[in-house]
């Protein structure tokens, strides 16, 4: 019988995670203050525990897995890997498609793997309430399920178009215990002027970081976690591309390409970095990280310093940007409508170590529907641009008669997302090329820094 299924022990989870500073070439450029010099990491205490900013900054190659933090893991980790046998035989491809499958998490998705970490620290640290913004829902909701098992109060910013687009990703954040709030909104100074400004704001992720961020900022009892984007999270990410190498041991198979979503950058750094050690090292293997064309960080965005929020509270992180003030469409996969990219992402991008591309809505819900009839499982709307990719390269092995291993990493499925599948199949979706005009709009608003 053939394997489908790739699975490990719970005493295989890993225990380390990998941080990818240790491979790269150049040292990651440093964040800086409001006065354009680099900052120590005295300038997070305010919001982050000592634990997690010496992992923001730190060099080591592995950083052990706390005990605690590994025990919860059990609840879903190591998740399966799967070959997609169907997907194959519909595509008519010689290549090897697997894909990880993150979405056996209790809230659906990758996010619980850094979720519970970032608790893990600060209930170390003795803080009681965590803030935090949430796009589609899924970040939210995974801090919402750890904040309980840690008995911590969770307060999430939920970006308004998301909020009102996902009603029940807000019932799974009330049923963990968080409270929930459309962002922009009035509780904090920062949504309030974006209100007097844009009452009809539909909000972004930089908006609610900021009013996250500001709360965080002004209690001693609360600190902010992030869902993407910094360092650490992406660290603690990485035990999906870390199972996945053994995985593919147990198969004697290694992939060719691997693709990931990329909005902040969690999701492709989780399950492309292990991976970038054995490029580092010499080993062919090409990594693409996957964003929609309507929010094209990567692929249109501007290399430079600028603030990871909306309204300038963050340190200025060197990064491919939209701009912070950038206010993306109404696009279903709220995941990925995020300004900016992780600073460690877009150095490896912008010194041609990974790839990158963008893809339309409608063809991601055509490729997330593909996949779902051939494997079973419906993907979330951000998870469809690595399927959209890792399909399109199939055909192009199908063409050129080359077997390649290609690997995916199916961060989640799309079961509080079928408003959005219900919209693709009635025709109500629309693909959105971000004007150049707005792009450069926004870059005009990119802080006046001197490098060198």
């Amino acid at each position: 019988m053939r394997t489908t299924k790739v699975l490990l022990e719970e005493s295989e989870i890993p225990t380390q995670w990998y941080n990818v500073v240790a491979d790269m070439p150049n040292p990651p450029a440093p964040p800086l203050g409001p006065d354009g010099q680099p900052i120590g990491p005295d300038a997070l205490a305010a919001i982050f525990p000592e634990a997690l900013i010496e992992q923001e900054v730190s060099g080591e190659r592995w950083i052990d897995i706390p005990d605690t933090v590994r025990e919860i893991y059990t609840l879903w980790r190591p998740s399966p890997l799967y070959r997609a046998h169907r997907l194959e035989q519909a595509l008519e491809t010689p290549a090897r498609i697997y894909y990880k499958y993150e979405g056996v998490s209790p809230a659906g998705s990758h996010k619980p793997n850094t979720a519970v970490a970032q608790a893990y620290y600060n209930k170390k640290a003795g803080i009681r309430r965590l803030t935090t913004e949430t796009g589609a829902g899924q970040w939210g909701s995974s801090l919402a399920l750890v904040g309980e098992m840690f008995g911590i109060d969770v307060r999430v910013y939920m970006v308004r178009v998301s909020y009102e687009q996902k009603p029940f990703r807000r019932s799974m954040m009330h049923t963990w215990g968080a409270e929930v709030l459309a962002s922009p909104s009035d509780q904090t100074e920062a949504g309030r002027r974006i209100l007097a400004e844009h009452p009809d704001s539909p909000g972004s992720l930089g908006i609610s970081i900021s009013e996250a961020v500001e709360e965080a900022a002004s209690r001693d009892d609360t600190n902010y976690a992030l869902g993407s984007v910094l360092n650490h999270v992406l660290l603690h990410q990485t035990v999906i591309g870390l199972e996945a190498k053994k995985q593919f041991d147990k198969v004697g198979d290694y992939p060719d390409v691997v693709f990931a979503p990329c909005g902040g950058g969690s999701n492709f750094g989780g399950a492309a970095f292990p991976f970038f050690a054995d490029k580092a090292a010499g080993r062919e293997v090409r990594l693409v990280a996957v964003e929609p064309s309507s929010c094209p960080t990567l692929t249109r965005g501007h290399y430079a310093y600028d603030f990871g929020d909306s309204v300038g509270l963050t340190p200025l992180l060197k990064m491919y940007t939209l701009g912070h003030d950038f206010v993306p469409p109404g696009i279903h996969a709220g995941g990925l409508r995020y300004h900016g990219d992780s600073a460690l992402v877009s150095q490896l991008y912008h010194e041609g170590l990974i790839e990158a591309v963008a893809v339309p809505q409608l063809a991601t819900f055509e490729a997330g529907v593909q996949f779902a009839r051939a494997e079973g499982i419906i993907p979330a709307p951000e998870s469809n641009h690595a399927i959209r990719a890792c399909i399109d390269e199939a055909l192009q092995c199908k063409e050129r008669g080359e077997a390649k291993t290609l690997f995916f990493n199916l961060s989640g499925h799309g079961h509080f997302d079928m408003a959005a599948y219900d919209r693709y199949f009635s025709k109500q979706l629309e693909d959105f090329e971000y004007p150049e005009e707005a792009i450069e709009e926004a870059l005009h608003h990119l802080p006046k820094v001197a490098e060198g």
